[in-house]
């Protein structure tokens, strides 16, 4: 008999935003991700996220090593503070983990640098945890083909669920007639996204 959480939608009530190690120098290194389309896809999800104004926790893993966030992010996260740690596995720094238990949801949506290590271990931790995480897979990258393939397989075979940048989002908006729609659309900036708004406005106008 299937888990509830493989069939119960995320929501902004119940969700929560973990953004892991989006480094200057990690990016360096992903060669399985278009660095471009990484920056687009992890933008236009924070873009989102915050739309719906649900919890989000940032954390680097030493700077002096990996360099600092990368500007992008920094820029649409100012508001947000940083957690720098130590711990390879983000869920070992007891700020980290405090940090996502005091807010009190259960569903995580987390993205890090590298899919293999800084995603895969806290979110194999989380879901051992019973949260409900969901990975997004092309705002997160690896530094090969293989790893990231093997991070993804660990993650399936502990009960994680991979998505992408944009269906995590779109699930939780749910109704194309939420007022919020056009925004959501507008951060996600998928290349359809400016013709279904035309369509909208022509159709509207009719």
């Amino acid at each position: 008999m299937l888990k509830k959480e493989y069939y119960e939608s995320i929501t902004p009530e119940n969700s929560a935003f973990v953004l892991i190690d989006h480094q200057i120098g990690l990016y360096t290194g992903v060669r399985d991700i278009p660095i471009d389309e990484l920056k687009h896809n992890i933008v236009g999800l924070v873009k989102a996220i915050k739309v719906f104004r649900i919890p989000i926790i940032v954390t680097t893993t030493t700077e002096n090593m990996w360099g600092p966030m990368i500007p992008e992010l920094r820029e649409l996260l100012k508001e947000v503070p940083i957690i720098e740690r130590t711990t390879v596995n983000a869920w070992d720094d007891q700020r980290v983990a405090n940090a996502i238990e005091k807010t009190n949801r259960k569903k995580l949506i987390m993205t890090g640098i590298t899919t293999d290590v800084c995603l895969t271990f806290p979110a194999i931790t989380a879901t051992g945890k019973d949260y409900d995480v969901y990975a997004v897979i092309d705002a997160s990258g690896a530094f090969t083909i293989k790893q990231g393939e093997l991070g993804v397989t660990r993650m399936v075979q502990a009960g994680v669920k991979p998505v992408g940048y944009s269906n995590v989002v779109v699930e939780m908006l749910k109704d194309n007639a939420s007022p919020l729609a056009l925004e959501v659309y507008t951060g996600l900036d998928m290349p359809f996204a400016g013709l279904v708004y035309g369509l909208k406005q022509y159709f509207s106008e009719g």
